[in-house]
C-alpha cells in the first residue's frame, strides 16, 4: 500500500515537471538568428567597434589609473 502511494506520488511529480518543462514559460521567439538575443545591436559595425573599444579599453586602463592615483597620493 505504501509502495503504491510512493510510486503514484513519484509518477505525478514526474508528470508535473515534464509538463512544466514542456510548457516552458519562455515564449520569446528569436528565430535563431545570430545576435538577436544580445543586449546591444550588432547591425552597425562602427557603433559596435566603438562600444567594444570603450568596454575593453576601460578595463585595460584601470591598472594604469591605479598607479597614477597612488603616485599622486604619495606627493
Amino acid at each position: 500500500m505504501l509502495v503504491h502511494r510512493l510510486r503514484q506520488s513519484f509518477q505525478s511529480a514526474r508528470s508535473f515537471t515534464t509538463s512544466t518543462v514542456r510548457q516552458g514559460g519562455h515564449h520569446d521567439d528569436y528565430g535563431g538568428l545570430p545576435g538577436d538575443n544580445l543586449p546591444f545591436s550588432i547591425k552597425n559595425p562602427y557603433a559596435l567597434t566603438l562600444k567594444m573599444v570603450l568596454f575593453f579599453g576601460s578595463a585595460a586602463a584601470i591598472p594604469f589609473l591605479n598607479v597614477r592615483h597612488q603616485l599622486l597620493k604619495k606627493k
